[in-house]
Formats: structure tokens, C-alpha cells, sequence
């Protein structure tokens, strides 16, 4: 499986037990969406490996207690610690309306309500506090706030998202 082909939906970050059970901190608003898995990726060095799983609960929120097949003993779940958890883009539950996932609007035209085409999604910033559309421009940057605000229409089918940004905001870019 490729890293490309598949979404980060957590990370090992605990053991839980002497048997060699872990705790997966998972990236997700709906953590009981993921307590039915068969098995999930597992990330080594640049490699994603298939773990199979035998049992899962949720734990704490949005964590979850896992034993893998094959990981029973305290020096086994050592080896996954800290490891990323992927599942393939087709596990991904479908959204509808205005909301979508980062990786789904790549390539989408921002129109602004006042400004008129603002250019391409290229990139999604989510580092800062506030995640950005990194949008191209004919080679100018403009980054634009992704508040729900701002955000007035997603169209899946013509790869448009419709915005109303501040006054001054995109001007401030070209």
C-alpha cells in the first residue's frame, strides 16, 4: 500500500499492558467510527505494513486500546511504539454538503463572493493555528483563513470552493 493511497488516522503512543496491547491516539472527531477495524497500516521508515487486529476499545476520548495478532509481550508493542497508523483513502467516511477533507480539495478553484476567481488550492496548511488554503495565483501565494465563515459553498462536481474573505485580505497578496 502507498502512503499517497491511504490517510493518517493516528498514532501509537502508549502501551497499555504486559500483553502487548497499545494505545492509539486517533486523528478524528469520530473516534467509535474506528473501533470495528480489521486491521490497519502500520508505518516503518518509509514502508506502510499491514497489522491485523484481534481486539479494540475506545479509550479515553478519542483513543484506542488495541491488540494486535502477533504483538504479546511488552518488547513486541516497544517495536510499533510512536509508529503512524494509516487506513486506505477508501475507508475515508463520505461528507457531504460544505465539509470535505483536506487531501479531497486539492485542485479546486477558490472563487471570492467580492473579488471574483482567487486562483488554485495547492497545498493545505494545517501546521499554524489556524488552517490556511494555500491558494496559486498565476505564481502569487494567497492564503486564505479556513473559517467556516468564510467558507459559503463547497461544489464537489465543478471543483469550486466559494469564499467571502475579509476586505483587503486578498489584495493584501497581489
Amino acid at each position: 500500500m502507498r502512503k499517497e493511497d491511504c490517510f493518517y488516522l493516528g498514532k501509537i503512543v502508549t502501551k497499555y499492558s504486559f500483553k502487548g496491547e497499545v494505545v492509539i491516539k486517533l486523528d478524528t472527531d469520530e473516534p467509535e467510527l474506528y473501533t470495528e477495524m480489521e486491521s490497519v497500516y502500520v508505518e516503518f521508515g518509509t514502508n506502510l505494513v499491514p497489522f491485523f487486529i484481534e481486539k479494540s476499545s475506545l479509550h479515553k476520548g478519542n483513543q484506542l486500546r488495541v491488540q494486535f495478532e502477533d504483538i504479546y509481550s511488552e518488547e513486541e508493542a516497544d517495536s510499533i511504539l510512536k509508529c503512524e497508523i494509516y487506513l486506505p483513502n477508501t475507508m475515508l467516511p463520505k461528507l457531504t454538503g460544505d465539509k470535505f477533507y483536506y487531501h479531497e480539495v486539492i485542485g479546486f478553484t477558490v472563487v471570492d463572493a467580492n473579488f471574483g476567481k482567487v486562483g488554485t488550492i495547492v497545498h493545505i496548511n494545517d501546521k499554524a493555528a489556524q488552517p490556511l488554503f494555500e491558494i496559486d495565483r498565476d505564481g502569487t501565494e494567497i492564503f486564505i483563513p479556513m473559517v467556516d465563515d468564510f467558507i459559503k459553498k463547497v461544489d464537489r462536481e465543478n471543483k469550486i470552493i466559494q469564499v467571502e474573505a475579509p476586505d483587503g485580505l486578498i489584495a493584501l497578496y497581489i
